[in-house]
């Protein structure tokens, strides 16, 4: 028997959200992942490295799974919820956490690192990922792409401006690194499906992943979601495009 409006609300909205993982929408909500294989690369790289540096890490998550890290890894987290996770996570594997403000300084010395990686940062700040590269050093980054799950900002929202769609684009991203004085080595860009499969799975979502409807609270949307329930009741999964790109870029020597 399909599960009630008022069930699905009330689970989602008491579940943590801590963390930067997504184990709790199996079987509720699926999206693609990108071609390339973040993990498989991030863990080639720190096999070859002798300091990296793992920068907006959350929970610890993608870097506790890599198989063989640097002899020398820190791990950056400044969320609150995130850092008891990632101390956790990361503390078997010898990964140093340090807890920094979030105005995206790095608290390390110029040139210290030769690998510097990061998932999904909310912002870069270039000068300072160039910074604390060395010579030959490199940044290895996913990040999410311009208007990912629009069709779910745009659900609530409404429809939004051309420049907000716009933001993110990875040509605005290789254009930043190369004003910090580096050379992108890499650029790459995918477009990949997402679905949720009950209003369950969009609430938790909404809570964890909070730019993509600003403010967003069960009381304050509780039409919009009520209208959504009965939508995938209906006519089955609510569908998204999640935009995603990889780049690559180089201190020179």
């Amino acid at each position: 028997m399909p599960r009630g409006f008022e069930e699905l609300v009330a689970e989602a909205a008491a579940v943590p959200v801590d963390g930067w993982e997504f184990s709790w929408l199996d079987g509720r909500a699926t999206e693609q992942r990108p071609s390339w294989g973040y993990a498989r690369l991030i863990g080639e790289r720190m096999a070859r490295a002798d300091a990296a540096l793992d920068v907006q890490t959350g929970g610890g998550e993608v870097l506790a799974g890599v198989l063989r890290l640097a002899r020398c890894t820190v791990a950056v987290e400044s969320w609150p919820p995130n850092i008891a996770r990632a101390k956790a996570a990361l503390r078997p594997r010898g990964v140093h956490l340090v807890v920094a403000d979030g105005d995206h300084t790095l608290p390390f010395a110029d040139a210290t690192f030769g690998l510097v990686v990061s998932r999904h940062p909310v912002a870069t700040c270039w000068p300072q990922i160039a910074r604390v590269l060395r010579p030959g050093g490199s940044y290895l980054s996913q990040q999410v792409g311009p208007a990912s799950v629009a069709e779910l900002t745009e659900y609530f929202l409404g429809p939004q401006p051309a420049v907000a769609r716009g933001r993110r684009h990875p040509d605005g991203a290789a254009a930043a690194a190369r004003a910090a004085g580096l050379e992108v080595v890499d650029l790459r860009r995918e477009t990949l499906h997402t679905e949720f499969r009950d209003v369950g799975a969009v609430i938790y979502f909404l809570r964890k992943v909070i730019w993509i409807v600003p403010g967003f609270t069960v009381e304050r949307y509780c039409e919009r979601l009520a209208e959504l329930h009965e939508r995938i009741r209906a006519t089955g999964p609510f569908t998204a495009r999640t935009t995603r790109f990889l780049i690559e870029a180089r201190l020179p020597r």
